[in-house]
């Protein structure tokens, strides 16, 4: 990941996102890590619109060329249809080249736009969406008190296809735990046959903090899956997709083994590459613990 820090202003290499300029629209803090952005001390509310336009004016006066922007620190889709259309309209006024803006996304925060709300967004240069589902099971996304359901991430993915915005999924490998693991895995692979998201990412589900708090949700069942058992999932997972042109990427730091290719055509080289991984340990590359960055 290449990250170059300017002042108060970052810029850095996503997934599928090379070289974008992040804007801060946020007081707070959002990470894949589901303690981290979660915790008591994250306060977490927009900035004003003022403060945000000087912002952007002096990133204008100082930069010159920027044509990307990752509006960040929060989810942006909380905001109101109206509030985001502000913002892009003002980083069109400052940036005439803007070619995308990219932002989080959780499912229900779609739900009170509509199609055509969310067609003028991407009009605007709102070009593509990283989906937090994390899972397509009901009974895991009760447990980890996810606020969502495999309807209501459909519901949210579909609109984002009609709309126009490409959609970018995470899925969390090892979400379940041992339990409800291959459903987890199974339901997850439901949802994006259903939806044909144009990205799909895993991540391994982490606890920096501990996971006394995650298991409450388990009833305090939760087991977590060991390095062979996360594999295991991944390959249930890849097995079952039926996706007919989504880029697949599993190399977050999170990940122990990295796998990329586009769906379907190179389904059978990642279940290769996992096998291996499976059947003949040490055959193949993985990180180890103190490369995950964690």
């Amino acid at each position: 990941m290449n990250f170059i820090s300017i002042s108060k202003w970052y810029m850095y290499q996503l997934n599928f996102d090379l070289y974008q300029w992040l804007r801060s629209i946020w007081y707070g803090f959002y990470c894949y890590t589901r303690d981290m952005y979660t915790a008591a001390q994250k306060k977490f509310k927009p900035k004003a619109f003022e403060v945000l336009e000087a912002e952007i004016a002096q990133t204008a006066e100082r930069f010159d060329g920027i044509s990307r922007f990752f509006l960040a620190d929060g989810d942006a889709m909380t905001l109101s249809f109206r509030r985001l259309k502000e913002i892009l309209l003002c980083l069109n006024r400052y940036f005439p080249e803007l070619e995308r803006a990219t932002a989080y996304c959780l499912p229900r925060n779609l739900k009170n736009k509509t199609i055509e709300e969310l067609r003028e967004l991407q009009e605007l240069g709102l070009k593509m969406v990283y989906v937090g589902c994390e899972s397509g099971d009901d009974k895991v996304l009760e447990c980890v008190k996810k606020g969502e359901t495999f309807e209501t991430s459909k519901e949210a993915l579909l609109k984002l296809k009609a709309a126009g915005i490409k959609s970018s999924v995470m899925i969390l490998n090892g979400l379940g735990g041992r339990k409800f693991s291959e459903q987890h895995a199974l339901n997850s692979a439901r949802l994006m046959n259903e939806t044909q998201p144009e990205y799909v990412s895993t991540l391994v589900v982490s606890f920096p903090m501990g996971d006394a708090r995650f298991r409450d949700g388990f009833a305090g069942q939760f087991e977590p899956l060991q390095q062979q058992e996360l594999f295991q999932e991944i390959r249930t997972l890849i097995a079952n997709l039926d996706l007919n042109d989504t880029v697949f990427r599993s190399d977050h730091a999170s990940n122990y083994l990295v796998l990329k290719g586009v769906l379907g055509k190179d389904k059978a080289e990642i279940l290769n590459k996992i096998d291996l991984a499976l059947n003949k340990p040490g055959a193949i590359p993985l990180r180890q613990e103190w490369q995950r960055g964690l």
